[in-house]
């Protein structure tokens, strides 16, 4: 079993572009007006189900930030495909680019997957929260695309 992230551990930090090519830290959230991070990784933009999950975050963003969070993408496509994907769907968040799939490494979201009998190593769709102290706060592994937003904010006593 790959190593996984608990509650209370600390977060890894990192340093990856989004889909405008800027770089964005945790370091540099972390800290951020006593904001939590909510950082979810994805597959592949522009898929049926990331693009569901994409999405619902989307439209869930205003109370989310309302209620000290922000939101973070990440997936293993390139910048540009991250930039088409934000701009069809009209993503206002920010969407990172993990091509090398270090950082889901880092935060035990890349494994072993079974599809249609055939193993192989992938992202595993995760979400992490991460308090304004860097440490994790909840980690969910192999989270379904619809409905996850919801159950995360009911998670969080958002509803």
């Amino acid at each position: 079993m790959a190593y996984r992230l608990l509650p209370g551990s600390k977060a890894p930090d990192f340093t990856l572009p989004d889909s405008a090519g800027n770089n964005v830290s945790l370091g540099s959230l972390t800290g951020d007006e006593g904001r939590s991070t909510v950082l979810y990784f994805y597959p592949a933009a522009s898929t049926p189900g990331c693009t569901k999950q994409a999405c619902d975050f989307r439209d869930s963003l205003a109370s989310l930030q309302a209620a000290g969070y922000n939101v973070l993408g990440v997936s293993p496509d390139p910048v540009a495909k991250l930039a088409k994907f934000a701009d069809a769907e009209g993503l206002t968040f920010p969407l990172l680019s993990d091509a090398d799939h270090s950082v889901a490494e880092a935060y035990g979201a890349w494994g072993e997957k079974k599809n249609y009998g055939k193993t192989y190593q992938g992202l595993i769709r995760s979400t992490f929260v991460i308090g304004p102290d860097g440490l994790v706060t909840l980690a969910q592994y192999n989270v379904r695309a619809t409905g996850h937003v919801a159950k995360l904010r009911r998670d969080l006593n958002l509803d």
